[in-house]
């Protein structure tokens, strides 16, 4: 019984690492909410698995298999949509904007003075008046901007236009696309764009290595 107990354990075990390699996770920070959820249902299906010494650890396994296929497909058609992607994982949230919160925002996301304040304090900040900009990542980070008056988001990710990005700028596609042509260059060229100091900085597809 317990030969068989370490059998299973070490087996799925080593299965879950190849599965997250396929994944192509490394560090639990990196996992978003998709990837949190496949998470807990690998550990709660491994487990099932190691407590009932009598059934086969198969049937563990296959629906492992199947929930980290699922992942990968959904990992893939993120990668190729920014709809898609938004939808699953959401955008980037501007809490504070020059010098000012941004409690509509915040009451979207449920996300309370004190987690905010929480979160600046562990940053080192003591009070709000230091911040310019205050981003909310998608992962729950908060990215900190002080005593700047650029606006460094990014505008156009691998040829998507961040539509959400443009309307915290007060920007359109109208403008944008002026901005590309004055710079020579077409949106499906574009990998990564942003726009600081009056001026649209670009990284062109064809110059990445």
């Amino acid at each position: 019984m317990y030969l068989t107990l370490i059998f299973k354990t070490l087996l799925l075990y080593f299965f879950i690492i190849l599965m997250y390699r396929l994944m192509g996770k490394k560090e639990v920070g990196e996992l978003g909410i998709g990837d949190l959820i496949v998470t807990v249902l690998v550990a709660e299906l491994a487990a099932l698995s190691i407590e009932e010494t009598e059934r086969s650890v198969l049937i563990s396994i296959v629906p492992i298999l199947v929930v980290v296929i699922c992942e990968i497909i959904i990992s893939y058609i993120s990668l190729k949509s920014e709809k898609f992607r938004n939808f699953i994982d959401g955008h980037p949230t501007v809490i504070i904007k020059n010098g000012k919160v941004n409690f509509s925002a915040m009451t979207k996301l449920r996300y309370t003075l004190d987690d905010l304040i929480t979160q600046l304090r562990g940053q080192g900040i003591k009070n709000l008046e230091e911040v310019d900009y205050a981003v909310l990542e998608t992962s729950g980070d908060l990215s900190v901007f002080q005593n700047t008056k650029d606006y460094p988001m990014p505008i156009i990710l691998d040829g998507e236009i961040q539509q959400h990005i443009l309307k915290e700028l007060n920007k359109d596609e109208f403008w944008l696309s002026r901005m590309l042509k004055k710079e020579n260059v077409i949106l499906n060229q574009v990998f990564y764009a942003f726009y600081r100091q009056n001026k649209l900085f670009i990284i062109k597809k064809d110059e990445l290595l």
